[in-house]
C-alpha cells in the first residue's frame, strides 16, 4: 500500500515538474530581448563567404575619360575638337582606349601632270577658251581627324547613331558655327559613320572598320620628306 502511494506521488511530482518547465520555456520565448540572435546559416553555406562584404566604391566619372591618348599639343584647350573629345570621353559606347584625334596620313606629292594643249570651245573671233583652273595648293583635306571607335558587339545595335547624335549636338553649339553637313536620320549598317566638319572630320566606326580602313591608327605619324 505504501509502495502504490509513493509511486503515485513520484509520478505526480514529475507532472508538475514537466508543466512547471513548459510554462518556463514558453515565458522566455514570448518576452522581448533586447539582443538579436543572428540568423541560422544553412549547412551548405561556407560562413567565411556569408560574412557581409564592404560596398565596392562607385566608379568615378573621370576613370573613364583617363584611360583615352591625350589631345594633340598643337590643338587649343577651349576649341571644338576638345570640346568634342571632353564629350565623346565620357560617353558609355566608346571602347576604352580607342578615341584618337590626330594629323591625317600624310601623302607624298604624285608626278606633275603632264602639259597639254589647251582644249576649249573656240569662240567666232578666233579665241579659244581655257576655261577657269584651279589653284595649286597641295594638302590634304583635313587638318586633323577625330577616330572614335564604339564598343564591339554595339554596332548594329545603335551605339554608332548614339555618337554620330553626341558628336552633332557637341558640334552644332560651337563658336564660331562649323558646317556641319544635315542629318540624314539614318541607320549605319556599314559600321562606319563619318561627319565632315570643315577643318576637321570625325570617325565613328567598329573594331573591324577601324582594322581595315585605320590599321595604324594609334601610331604617331611623321611628315613625309618632300
Amino acid at each position: 500500500m505504501n509502495a502504490q502511494l509513493l509511486t503515485a506521488c513520484t509520478r505526480r511530482c514529475a507532472r508538475r515538474l514537466l508543466n512547471d518547465l513548459a510554462r518556463r520555456s514558453l515565458s522566455s520565448a514570448a518576452s522581448p530581448s533586447s539582443s538579436t540572435a543572428p540568423p541560422s546559416i544553412p549547412w551548405f553555406v561556407d560562413p567565411a563567404e556569408y560574412a557581409p562584404q564592404p560596398p565596392s566604391p562607385a566608379p568615378s566619372p573621370l576613370r573613364h575619360a583617363q584611360s583615352f591618348p591625350p589631345l594633340p599639343a598643337a590643338l587649343p584647350p577651349s576649341g571644338p575638337i576638345a570640346r568634342l573629345h571632353a564629350a565623346l570621353a565620357a560617353s558609355p559606347h566608346i571602347e576604352p582606349g580607342m578615341l584618337v584625334v590626330r594629323e591625317p596620313v600624310p601623302t607624298p606629292l604624285g608626278p606633275p601632270l603632264p602639259e597639254q594643249p589647251v582644249k576649249g570651245r573656240r569662240r567666232r573671233r578666233g579665241v579659244t577658251n581655257s576655261g577657269e583652273g584651279i589653284d595649286a595648293e597641295t594638302g590634304g583635306i583635313w587638318s586633323w581627324i577625330v577616330l572614335a571607335q564604339v564598343k564591339e558587339g554595339t554596332e548594329n545595335r545603335g551605339a554608332i547613331e548614339s555618337v554620330v547624335r553626341i558628336v552633332r549636338k557637341t558640334l552644332l553649339t560651337a563658336t564660331p558655327p562649323l558646317p556641319i553637313p544635315p542629318n540624314l536620320k539614318r541607320r549605319y549598317n556599314g559600321e562606319w559613320a563619318m561627319i565632315d566638319a570643315g577643318e576637321f572630320a570625325v570617325h565613328i566606326l567598329g573594331r573591324e572598320a577601324r582594322e581595315k580602313y585605320f590599321p595604324n591608327s594609334m601610331r604617331k605619324w611623321t611628315s613625309v620628306p618632300e
